[in-house]
């Protein structure tokens, strides 16, 4: 039995057993992971395709370990310009071992995402206690709603390796400041912004969004010179 998988934004025709190298996953090395996206299963003559995907059907897998690949060199030049850069780039891999091959009943594990929707359902019931004390003392009132104005945003795109849609799926997750981003884990960042399409590591972004929030921009600025879209 083979099948067709989506992992990290990529597509791997998979049997049991194989060893496959994988975009950085954020699954710690020994963990067992599974993909749901699964696109086509073939068992002898019988071959199923998805439209897009087999619902139910699940390829499970073990993280053997972290790894980065060969280095490339990227060279850019500019005719007449006198421009020339040269940068090496070594891809940041997991491998992984497949395990198991399902072609049906299996259960999809993503059931984190449903914790936000109860918590903004939770504030509407605390804002109208407020509102029925409007009548009696509409001035003390008054503070409560200029508070929030106060909270700032930061550009999180002044850090390396974050661009417009990753800071408005931070922003939305409630990571706004350079502060919030300090404090977060990158493996908690990974599955905020895991919608979003590309290979992204962000395990310098916390370093990075602490130097930004102390206003250190010349620490900066040197460490995102050795970075390379947020990778060390």
């Amino acid at each position: 039995m083979y099948a067709i998988v989506e992992i990290a934004g990529q597509q791997f025709k998979v049997a049991k057993d194989q060893k496959v190298f994988v975009h950085r996953l954020a699954t710690e090395e020994g963990k067992k992971v599974a993909f749901d996206n699964v696109l086509l299963i073939g068992d002898g003559d019988k071959v199923t395709v998805g439209a897009p995907v087999i619902e139910g059907a699940q390829v499970g897998a073990k993280v053997l370990k972290h790894l980065k690949g060969d280095k490339v060199i990227v060279f850019k030049k500019k005719r007449r310009k006198g421009y020339k850069v040269k940068n090496g780039h070594r891809q940041h891999l997991s491998e992984i071992v497949i395990e198991s091959i399902v072609a049906s009943g299996a259960k999809k594990a993503a059931p984190k995402k449903e914790a936000k929707p109860a918590a903004k359902k939770e504030a509407p019931k605390a804002a109208a206690k407020p509102a029925a004390k409007k009548e009696a003392a509409p001035k003390a009132a008054a503070p409560k709603k200029a508070a929030p104005k106060k909270a700032a945003k930061d550009d999180l795109k002044k850090i390396e390796g974050i661009g417009p849609k990753i800071a408005e799926t931070l922003t939305a997750a409630g990571i706004a400041t350079f502060a919030d981003l300090a404090k977060a884990k990158p493996a908690a960042i990974s599955e905020i912004i895991a919608g979003v399409r590309g290979n992204h590591v962000p395990d310098t972004w916390p370093q990075q969004a602490k130097l930004a929030a102390d206003g250190k921009w010349d620490e900066l600025k040197e460490l995102q010179d050795k970075l390379d879209g947020g990778k060390a």
